[in-house]
């Protein structure tokens, strides 16, 4: 739990780094073997591509890290519920754990059965949920005023 809350709050010093750019707020580490080996945040709105979210960026990063497109010996940290579409690329990834703050409700991965991820995948959700949520939370009600 102590290591998934540390790297969780590098996932957040990236989804703050997201907000400060004007970005939905969410962020993703990737870790092999107990270091950060990619990092990434939301950049939907810099690079005009809605696929840039948080998970692909650090999983294009990941890959380009290690030299190969399976992540099986890594773990993703990202501060929200992957959405159906990172869900299906960790999948592609044989990402082998993933770890995220808040849950989605409305666009979260896990509203879809059978599940989008690999079946090797582990899961963990939860972890400084509130910081996570309460970063979006705070970002949509700048948003609105």
């Amino acid at each position: 739990m102590e290591t998934d809350e540390r790297f969780m709050r590098e996932a957040l010093r990236e989804a703050q780094e997201a907000g400060q750019e004007r970005e939905i707020p969410i962020g993703a580490v990737v870790v092999c073997r107990g270091r950060i080996i990619a990092r990434g945040h939301n950049m939907t709105e810099r690079l005009h591509d809605p696929t840039a979210h948080a998970e692909m960026i650090a999983l294009t990063a990941a890959t380009e890290a290690i030299g190969g497109k399976y992540l099986s010996d890594c773990t993703l940290y990202v501060t929200v519920e992957p959405c159906p579409m990172c869900a299906a690329a960790l999948n592609w990834a044989q990402t082998g754990r993933i770890v995220w703050g808040a849950d989605d409700p409305r666009r979260g991965c896990t509203l879809y059965t059978p599940s989008l991820l690999h079946p090797r995948t582990q899961t963990t959700h939860g972890i400084l949920a509130r910081e996570c949520s309460s970063l979006l939370q705070d970002f949509f009600k700048r948003q609105r005023d």
